[in-house]
């Protein structure tokens, strides 16, 4: 079975914020299939079922885990993409695994040791982002927790904890974020796991946005996109939507669909002509 997070070829993770309706799910769904063809690692579609680390107490978080979830399977069976989603409670994970093929802990919970070792203990895949107050460094212990957790439940595997860390920029004042590109070979080195690098959340600025919610600056995703696959990210999270300006969530900082595969193109090519 092929590494969920491979070394050898860049792989991608994308899809929308959060779950929305069929019609919208199956489009960047379909578009993400057809793109996969030319992503050498593939693609896993991405969307949350529940966004819970809203900065409003009215803000859109999504349909929840029952629905959230059926409309995820209904994606993956029409195109064959693996899943990825956020879980933010222990018992979330065990029913997340059944369809998702791979569980994400958010960076604001990525210290939360009950989450941590549920997601482990479902001998799924799991992606831990670093929250945006950590050094590359601090997520040893995360990582620990979910590979322990997995070796529990399974003891007899030999295939190993399938697990990987994701940069998503760190705290620069109060309302903006900055990436340090030497955060990727140290997170490889101290965690020994695949580095992915989030280029939409890493252009976040929360508490900026109109009403005090999140804004972000999406002109700088490209830039960061490339960089980071120079500096060596074996990966890339990319959340995508047709119109980001009229998302639920998270819009300013999100890449139009109709920009994404001529990223993607060249993002492979930085890649390759990095590690040549």
């Amino acid at each position: 079975m092929p590494a969920t997070f491979p070394r050898d070829r860049l792989f991608l993770i994308a899809g929308p914020c959060v779950v929305e309706g069929d019609e919208l799910m199956f489009r960047v769904g379909d578009h993400l299939a057809r793109l996969a063809e030319r992503v050498p690692g593939g693609i896993i579609f991405k969307a949350s079922f529940d966004k819970a680390n809203r900065s409003n107490a009215g803000a859109h978080r999504g349909p929840g885990l029952d629905a959230g979830l059926a409309a995820l399977a209904r994606v993956r069976e029409r195109t064959g993409l693996p899943i990825l989603t956020d879980v933010h409670l222990p018992d979330q994970c065990a029913p997340a695994a059944t369809v998702a093929d791979v569980l994400q802990i958010p960076a604001f919970l990525c210290r939360q040791t009950d989450l941590l070792e549920s997601a482990g203990a479902t001998g799924k895949p799991v992606n831990v982002k670093k929250g945006q107050w950590m050094h590359p460094e601090g997520l040893v212990g995360a990582v620990a927790k979910v590979r322990a957790a997995y070796e529990v439940a399974r003891p007899a595997s030999t295939a190993g904890c399938d697990v990987a860390v994701t940069e998503r920029g760190t705290f620069f004042g109060y309302g903006d974020l900055v990436v340090d590109m030497r955060s990727f070979a140290r997170m490889r080195a101290a965690c020994d796991a695949p580095v992915i690098f989030d280029a939409t959340h890493a252009v976040q600025r929360p508490g900026q946005g109109a009403g005090g919610a999140s804004g972000g600056a999406r002109e700088f995703i490209p830039p960061l996109a490339l960089a980071a696959c120079a500096a060596g990210a074996d990966g890339l999270f990319l959340e995508t939507h047709p119109d980001p300006d009229h998302a639920p969530s998270d819009g300013p900082n999100m890449i139009p669909l109709s920009e994404l595969d001529a990223l993607v193109e060249k993002c492979v090519a930085t890649w390759e002509l990095a590690r040549r």
